[in-house]
């Protein structure tokens, strides 16, 4: 009987324990016969609507943009490419006026 290498740190040591499977590398344990959650990065906006990759958003505030004069206006539209883990800067959009850029969550609204 094989059973999978650990979903967390993909070690081949996974050993189980009743129903569940545990990898005494990473301590990570969980239920084979559960669907796996999907760890992909998650962002709200300002309202608490959950943000998808592809999703029209609105900025709802005046932004400075850093090393730049430049200004993006409240309203300016934009497409959200894809979403990232980070500290502050969590959607990579293309803005209208402004091409690609990095910006935070909360100063946005789903359109």
């Amino acid at each position: 009987m094989s059973l999978p290498p650990c979903p967390k740190c993909s070690s081949e040591f996974v050993y189980q324990d009743q129903e569940l499977l545990i990898c005494p590398e990473c301590a990570h344990e969980w239920n084979p016969s559960e669907v796996p959650e999907d760890d992909s990065p998650t962002a709200k906006d300002a309202n608490g609507t959950q943000l998808n990759a592809g999703d029209k958003i609105t900025l709802i505030k005046d932004l400075k943009v850093k090393g730049s004069s430049m200004v993006l206006k409240i309203g300016t539209k934009g497409l959200i490419k894809r979403i990232v883990d980070g500290k502050d800067h969590e959607l990579d959009c293309k803005l209208d006026g402004a091409g690609d850029m990095m910006v935070t969550a909360k100063f946005v609204k789903k359109a």
